[in-house]
């Protein structure tokens, strides 16, 4: 089946198939070529039957008694994610934060690639010293432009954070992840995920508590 002609995959299977990559991954990590739905269901800490049904979407494969390639189906899977390539990626935002991401050198082995960062004070001093350039705001239209850059990663002050959509928006950009303790308003096509590490954390207090 073509993915054109396959159903639309909902979000939180999305969010699954994510887990089910990096479970694929160590296991070829450790030479397992085949691997059964209940093993990687209980790696990927979901149940057998829900495994199955996220597999669904992508047809009729896997061998009964044997289970599933574990190559093929990671190929399958991050063909259906787009992360066969490294996917370029831009942020937005470098404070603390987003000078901590722009450090961070584990998304390249995930599939992306934050190729450049974009600042209202280009020449302030900062800590640590990375890689990507750090751009003017002006610049950004431009570079998304000629790099076709689809996904940025927002950390950016409250006060300003849907300001900085809304450019991003009309730049093309049709991916965010918001670090920025804020719900951003933006249309049916554009996706945004968001990351509140304070809202992570009430969780956790909630839970710990005696």
């Amino acid at each position: 089946m073509k993915k054109s002609e396959r159903p639309a995959i909902p979000r939180k299977t999305v969010y699954r198939l994510s887990i089910y990559l990096r479970c694929l991954a160590r296991l070829r990590e450790n030479k397992i070529k085949t691997v059964s739905s209940e093993t990687l269901a209980k790696v990927a800490g979901v149940k057998p039957t829900q495994l199955r049904k996220d597999l669904t979407y992508f047809g009729q494969f896997g061998t009964r008694g044997l289970g599933y390639d574990v190559a093929e189906l990671s190929r399958m899977i991050s063909d259906e994610l787009g992360t066969t390539r490294l996917q370029p990626v831009i942020l937005v935002g470098v404070g603390n934060l987003g000078l901590a991401l722009l450090s961070y050198r584990g998304f390249e082995k995930e599939g992306f690639e934050i190729i450049a960062a974009f600042d209202v004070d280009t020449r302030r001093q900062r800590g640590k010293k990375i890689r990507q350039p750090i751009l003017p705001m002006e610049k950004l239209a431009g570079f998304v432009h000629q790099n076709a850059v689809k996904m940025a990663i927002l950390s950016v002050p409250a006060a300003v954070a849907q300001e900085v959509t809304n450019t991003l928006m009309q730049c093309g950009i049709t991916g965010i992840l918001n670090f920025s303790p804020i719900v951003l308003d933006v249309p049916e096509d554009v996706m945004v995920n968001n990351v509140n590490l304070a809202i992570e954390l009430e969780n956790l207090s909630y839970f710990i508590q005696e």
